[in-house]
């Protein structure tokens, strides 16, 4: 199993947990952390930081407590064409997208950086 495929099974796992795994929320996350257009994780934690949100996302990634999100910083991070976007993909409205991934999101960043590092290859 190559790393990508370690990668997305963890992320599947952690949506499991979520009781999200059969939703198209999740298809949605799983394409958004295998993006090209972030760079796989590490881009779309860089977008993070970049919108002023490091502090959240670094969070996600360390092995303490998860700090949460709100749809708009969701929505300010990815911007408004990815987020129409993908709500259309997943043929559900904006905010439940939004929303969904405000929860989804910090569960597995978690579950992808176990050891409080981001994998260096991804």
């Amino acid at each position: 199993m190559g790393l990508l495929d370690d990668m997305m099974s963890k992320a599947s796992t952690a949506l499991a947990g979520a009781d999200l795994a059969n939703s198209p929320l999740a298809g949605q996350a799983m394409d958004l952390l295998k993006n090209n257009q972030y760079g796989g994780l590490s881009g779309l934690v860089q977008a993070f930081h970049d919108k002023g949100l490091g502090g959240v996302v670094s969070s996600w990634i360390g092995t303490g407590a998860n700090l949460p999100i709100s749809a708009e910083q969701i929505q300010s991070v990815l911007g408004n064409e990815q987020v129409k976007a993908m709500a259309a993909k997943a043929g559900i409205p904006i905010d439940m997208l939004q929303q969904g991934l405000a929860t989804v999101l910090p569960q597995v960043i978690d579950k992808l950086t176990p050891n409080g590092q981001l994998p260096k290859s991804l």
